[in-house]
């Protein structure tokens, strides 16, 4: 089943995991951990997602090079503005379980 989401004046929060439950097929009474479900997700309007209080402005992105010192970080505003689409991929993929069939669910989230 295909699932079509207009991301407009939405939370990022909670859109992403409205769409984490919609990838793993919690919402059909089929639902079976170990399968990665069949539901396809369309998120269309990225660019128009909001975070709610000051966090366009404080949150920050890290990761981490390897040797010591190498920690990078990315304000949410830069990313978000170079990259919407990376930003509701990333919180979608923290909200899915951390196994072998998260790479399967994340295939089948498609963003406009």
């Amino acid at each position: 089943m295909k699932h079509v989401i207009d991301a407009k004046d939405k939370k990022l929060g909670r859109l992403a995991s409205e769409i984490a439950v919609m990838l793993q097929g919690k919402s059909k009474a089929s639902y079976d951990p170990r399968l990665e479900g069949d539901d396809t997700v369309c998120v269309k309007n990225v660019k128009d997602i909001e975070l709610s209080g000051s966090k366009t402005s404080q949150k920050v992105y890290y990761r981490h090079a390897g040797p010591l010192g190498h920690l990078k970080e990315k304000k949410f505003k830069d990313v978000f503005q170079k990259n919407p689409a990376w930003v509701l991929r990333h919180a979608v993929r923290l909200m899915l379980p951390k196994n072998k069939l998260q790479t399967k669910r994340l295939k089948r989230l498609v963003i406009e």
